[in-house]
């Protein structure tokens, strides 16, 4: 009677343990990533994701810009006009966020070296100044959407309400009568909060966009 063979474990690898990290940090927060915890999660021992990664910190940086990667980049590539394609990118952008909100802090950080994250930034200047922005300004607007689509991410306004009515006293808080509607809605109301906050800031890009689109275009070297 043949023995059936025993299931192989999955070699280790780069992949592997970045995802292995993400789903933790997901799970339970940055302050639960570790080289001995993440080895046990894995089935491994610490030394061997020295492989692989020098550090806990090299594991975090490819834990971060992995979900940089998942950010749609099409729309700046198919001729999509600029507001456009700045709408369905921030669209993209909070939606990768917003599932791996735990690991917005270190994106916060800035690129730094990670390719995803230096693509992510390439192509929004890189569309920006093709569509007409001076450099100084398409610099400004990859900061502002930066701003404005991370701090989006990193919390619920809905969901900072309890969704007990005794907790809004109309004495105390006379135009809180429904907050604690919020939070059974949060998705929804944090949805449109974004949407209208992006339109805005769009409609007031626009404005600006009226004032350069005609003029000459910056000579090599101007100032960012």
């Amino acid at each position: 009677m043949s023995r059936m063979a025993r299931p192989r474990k999955p070699l280790l690898s780069r992949d592997l343990i970045v995802d292995t990290a993400r789903a933790l940090v997901d799970a339970e927060g940055l302050a639960a990533l570790s080289t001995r915890r993440l080895a046990a999660e894995l089935g491994v021992s610490g030394p061997s994701l020295y492989n692989h990664f020098r550090t806990k910190d090299q594991i975090l940086e490819a834990v971060a810009d992995s979900v940089s990667a998942r950010v749609d980049l099409s729309m700046f590539e198919d001729g999509r006009p600029w507001r456009t394609a700045l709408h369905d990118w921030a669209v993209s952008y909070r939606a990768a966020l917003t599932e791996h909100p735990n690991i917005v802090p270190v994106l916060a950080q800035g690129p730094g070296r990670r390719p995803a994250g230096l693509r992510l930034a390439d192509a929004v200047f890189g569309a920006m100044t093709a569509a007409g922005w001076p450099h100084a300004q398409a610099t400004s607007i990859g900061a502002l959407m930066r701003y404005f689509v991370m701090g989006s991410a990193l919390g619920s306004f809905a969901g900072g309400f309890v969704d007990d009515e005794t907790a809004y006293d109309p004495a105390d808080y006379p135009h809180l009568g429904q907050a604690h509607l919020l939070a059974e809605r949060q998705e929804k109301v944090d949805e449109r909060a974004f949407e209208t906050g992006l339109q805005a800031l769009l409609d007031g890009l626009a404005v600006q966009y009226e004032a350069v689109a005609h003029t000459s275009p910056e000579q090599p070297g101007s100032d960012a």
